[in-house]
């Protein structure tokens, strides 16, 4: 807005504005309710997570390597049966006959042994299956069902209630005979799986030892880990006994980064605090002097004492409209989520002003979307401020632009009033400075519009109008 020489920032036409247009002021939205709480403690978190990561590798790794470690023991024991069986094919032989009969024995002697737990056996075509002394009256069965194993074949048997085998067996046509020959080769699995149970035996345990080594690994390197943070609890402990103002101790990289946000939130909840006392001296002070007016216009004769109390009273009312301005902007500062759309604060605020100045004729232009951080109700009060003197002070013509420059929210407010000196553009935002006497006025709107665009982050500036000729307004906030 414009003011002219000799023109003064006018607060009554904000508390005038309000009362066309009301800004509502609603209350800060409300955080969801959480539907879970994290509770217990962090230290059993991690190790709990770290031990169940810790089981869950070491079982798998251990069924890995069990597996591992059964087949290289059971691929040894079957190495020893195919020797066994290759070295009875090659001492095989067709009898005059046509009998199978092997030219020389085999020189295990278990084979000789009743029941010994190793067996051969020859069978095919109608001929009686060939067997060793060591199978006595039992017969090694074929698979069923019946097939022609002419690679190496082999398996698990329980053919035996008594005894479990591991046999191996393949079919070969012996020169001289057209009969497909069955060559079996059996021996108990029992030495099989002692030495399965001797590794086992070994494994788990190991495996276990070590699971428990880890996990207690863990939990001290959670503790040692964690230990910073007794740190930081003790140096709140100390703050909160006024030993300490901030935490000061050197912290771990990983920490220092929370340390410092809280450092930062105590420095500005002390700055809030010292804001808040500098307001209250001067709101104190602000009103003593219509108080001690007051008192002594009651004391005495020498003026009509309704005519003081009433010119007094709004004195005081003004400086506590600023004063709560004032309060109610920092108490907004902190809201993160602030936002108002600058454009709709504008169309708003120049329909009231319009009421008010009918003669004033208010253009806008500019960006539309363009939004501020700060509170609509505050946007409100400060545009107001700027169009209400520019309506009051002006030629009649107000022009408001809104533009985005430099991260900032830009509003400026021209009119075609004679405008200000360059020599009073400082001075007139002091509170209680007005440069025209000739209408009402405290001296107070432009005090009021500077102090609650710095607390958000803003500043105001005084130019020359280069369109207009009188006085531009530049308004920046902090563009959302």
């Amino acid at each position: 807005m414009r003011m002219g020489q000799g023109q003064i920032a006018e607060p009554g036409g904000t508390t005038e504005i309000a009362d066309v247009a009301p800004a509502v002021e609603s209350d800060p939205p409300k955080p969801a309710a959480l539907t879970s709480r994290i509770t217990g403690s962090l230290a059993r978190r991690m190790i709990a997570m770290a031990a169940i990561w810790i089981s869950v590798l070491l079982i798998g790794g251990g069924f890995a390597l069990d597996r591992v470690l059964t087949g290289a023991i059971t691929r040894n024991f079957d190495s020893g049966l195919e020797y066994v069986l290759i070295a009875m094919i090659r001492s095989s032989e067709i009898g005059p006959d046509g009998e199978v009969r092997l030219i020389e024995p085999l020189g295990d002697q278990r084979f000789l042994e009743p029941y010994s737990g190793l067996y051969w056996q020859i069978s095919g075509g109608d001929q009686e299956p060939y067997r060793s002394r060591s199978l006595w009256e039992r017969t090694l069965r074929a698979p069923s069902p019946p097939h022609v194993d002419n690679d190496l074949h082999t398996y698990d048997s329980a053919q035996f209630p008594d005894e479990e085998l591991r046999v191996l067996e393949r079919n070969v046509i012996l020169p001289g005979s057209q009969v497909n020959w069955r060559f079996q080769i059996a021996q108990s699995r029992e030495s099989l799986d002692l030495q399965v149970r001797a590794v086992r035996a070994v494994l788990v345990p190991s495996l276990a030892l070590l699971g428990l080594g880890l996990i207690v690994l863990a939990a001290l390197q959670t503790f040692y880990g964690l230990w910073p943070l007794r740190h930081i609890r003790r140096a709140i402990a100390a703050m909160r006994g006024g030993q300490n103002r901030r935490v000061v101790a050197p912290l771990p990289l990983e920490v220092q980064p929370m340390v410092d946000e809280l450092n930062a939130l105590l420095a500005h909840n002390e700055k809030q605090a010292e804001e808040a006392r500098l307001h209250a001296g001067n709101l104190a002070h602000a009103l003593k002097t219509p108080l001690t007016v007051l008192v002594n216009s009651a004391a005495g004769d020498s003026a009509p004492l309704a005519d003081t109390v009433r010119r007094e009273a709004a004195t005081m009312q003004r400086q506590v409209d600023h004063h709560l301005a004032r309060a109610r902007a920092v108490g907004r500062r902190g809201a993160a989520q602030a936002r108002a759309n600058v454009w709709d604060s504008v169309e708003s605020v120049s329909r009231a002003v319009g009421l008010l100045h009918p003669d004033a004729r208010l253009d806008a232009a500019g960006d539309k979307a363009l939004i501020a951080r700060v509170e609509r109700q505050d946007l409100d009060e400060l545009v107001g401020n700027l169009l209400e003197n520019a309506a009051k002070y002006g030629g009649g013509s107000v022009f408001v632009t809104v533009q985005q420059g430099g991260g900032m929210a830009e509003i400026l407010v021209e009119d075609d009033g004679p405008g200000i000196s360059p020599a009073d553009r400082v001075r007139i935002f002091d509170r209680g400075v007005r440069l025209d006497s000739g209408k009402p006025g405290t001296g107070l709107g432009l005090a009021i519009v500077r102090d609650v665009a710095e607390i958000y982050g803003g500043s105001i500036a005084l130019e020359e109008s280069e369109d207009l000729g009188g006085l531009l307004v530049r308004l920046r906030l902090p563009a959302g």
